[in-house]
């Protein structure tokens, strides 16, 4: 299996596909053991892509220590040293976008292009739904606060109309959740990422991105709302927003959502949004 030595950590990665460099950063709790990985959707088509399990995460090392934003934008950048890419595109996805914004920030040489995926700026910009507050919640009550927090159509009287829907929503969350759940370190890791999400703030530096920026996410998104994508939107210079149908997970839900990435990566988005 793909190990590599990134800084204090040992980090597990994948690099899969053909196509124009693609560095995918994932969101929190990300494993690419979970059926819910880059690999497995369609984007996967269109570039060689370098996924990985972040510090805390996953296959990679979960040290018991104090983890920052700016430690996991260094471990972007020493990760692509290690594989050998001096450049490239970038996508993040949630916490993984929070973790984008400060890579592109600290290390904007490497970033051809980046795209910011139902995600948030913190301080002013406002920040993302605080997950660090379900953790103590049992695995199946996580789950289904997930579902609900992350489209907002799916409120108690669509719970109630749509029971069948809601339950399966919820058994695919808690399947994701339960992978790798009781390895050891994984609770410490886990929380380790969380803290250092509550940390998350660039808005007040989101000016010095010069560099193509694509903001989108879902109308009912409640995790990280649309106004937050705004306030992002306002702080980059010449940055695109684009609403899809969908909540927290709408490149699921929209299947135009990942053609519409797909484009503006390769310079083909047209200025019509």
């Amino acid at each position: 299996m793909p190990f590599v030595t990134v800084r204090d950590i040992e980090v597990y990665y994948e690099i899969r596909g053909t196509g124009p460099r693609l560095l995918s950063i994932s969101g929190t709790g990300g494993d690419l053991r979970r059926s819910l990985n880059i690999f497995n959707m369609p984007i996967a088509d269109h570039f060689e892509i370098l996924a990985y399990d972040q510090r805390g995460l996953g296959r990679t090392s979960r040290p018991d220590t104090r983890y920052t934003m700016a430690d996991y934008a260094a471990d972007d950048d020493s990760l692509m040293d290690a594989v050998g890419w001096e450049r490239c595109l970038v996508m993040g996805i949630s916490f993984g976008g929070m973790v984008a914004q400060e890579f592109v920030l600290r290390y904007p040489h490497r970033a051809e292009r980046l795209v910011l995926a139902c995600t948030s700026s913190g301080g002013p910009g406002g920040a993302s739904y605080p997950l660090h507050e379900l953790a103590d919640l049992s695995l199946e009550e996580r789950a289904r606060r997930l579902v609900t927090i992350s489209d907002t159509r799916r409120n108690e009287e669509w719970q109630a109309a749509h029971p069948r829907e809601f339950q399966d929503l919820v058994d695919f969350i808690l399947a994701e959740l339960q992978v790798g759940a009781d390895e050891p370190g994984r609770q410490i890791g886990a929380r380790r990422q969380l803290e250092a999400r509550v940390g998350h703030d660039t808005y007040d530096r989101l000016p010095n991105m010069h560099l193509p920026v694509y903001i989108c996410g879902g109308r009912y998104d409640g995790i990280a709302k649309p106004i937050n994508l705004e306030m992002m939107q306002k702080q980059i210079p010449g940055a695109r927003l684009e609403l899809f149908e969908g909540g927290h997970l709408f490149f699921i839900q929209d299947p135009r959502a990942f053609d519409r990435i797909a484009a503006f990566l390769n310079g083909e988005l047209d200025d019509s949004l």
